[in-house]
């Protein structure tokens, strides 16, 4: 049952990665409270009221494509990145760019583009997604990963400090695993069940659970965080 209910009427939300996972579920969650939802990524969301926009954020220039057809926007959701688990003697120098440039060079020019517009009308609210691997470590993931998803949360608190003052608040989230169609079907029952007796909680996220913290942080109940690095985690850390 979920008891929250957000009002969104008037807003648009542009979300990059809304075509699966997390991503998704903030798509519907948005268009749900009455929001104008755009999804930028390579696939369709296949959601009603979503529009899609083709993105590949690994190239510069689709996202400053994307945001050329816009003169305002409310929200900017970064959901989208690649995970690589080589170890680091494994890793090549191609490969660490690779990464760096999906999961920490895209969201700087995400973030960028957003405040150019952001500025315009003296308001928005951008949230970066980031990871448990930022905060901590990670139990699969590579170097290089996790690296990126440090960065986010410095990329994320610089810039918080740089364009509050235009009311503009920036913010992340840091989710832990959550049951995506992908988890489901890279792990077994047997291997779901050891992790989830690891977590506090003792079960793994679903996506509500992870979009409707970033709808919070776009609502008018976090109209005075910003810089924040918000734990999704079921108390993992």
């Amino acid at each position: 049952m979920n008891d929250i209910d957000f009002n969104f009427l008037g807003k648009a939300a542009l979300v990059f990665g809304g075509s699966k996972g997390i991503g998704k579920e903030v798509c519907r969650q948005f268009s749900s409270a009455g929001a104008m939802v755009y999804n930028a990524s390579r696939t369709p969301s296949n959601l009603e009221f979503v529009k899609d926009l083709e993105c590949d954020i690994s190239n510069i220039q689709d996202i400053i494509k994307v945001f050329s057809g816009f003169d305002d926007m409310d929200f900017v959701i970064n959901v989208a990145g690649t995970n690589l688990c080589d170890t680091i003697e494994n890793i090549s120098v191609p490969e660490w760019d690779r990464v760096m440039d999906v999961n920490l060079k895209s969201f700087f020019v995400i973030c960028r583009e957003s405040v150019r517009l952001m500025k315009k009308q003296n308001y928005g609210r951008i949230v970066n997604v980031s990871s448990i691997a930022g905060r901590n470590k990670s139990i699969v993931s590579g170097v290089h990963y996790t690296s990126s998803k440090y960065g986010i949360i410095g990329l994320t608190k610089q810039l918080a400090n740089e364009v509050s003052k235009h009311n503009i608040l920036v913010n992340c989230v840091c989710p832990s695993q959550t049951m995506t169609e992908m988890l489901s079907e890279s792990m077994s029952e047997e291997a779901i069940a050891e992790l989830e007796a690891k977590i506090p909680i003792r079960r793994i996220a679903t996506t509500t659970e992870q979009a409707m913290p970033i709808l919070f942080l776009c609502s008018s109940g976090a109209s005075y965080i910003t810089g924040t690095a918000l734990d999704i985690n079921g108390g993992q850390l």
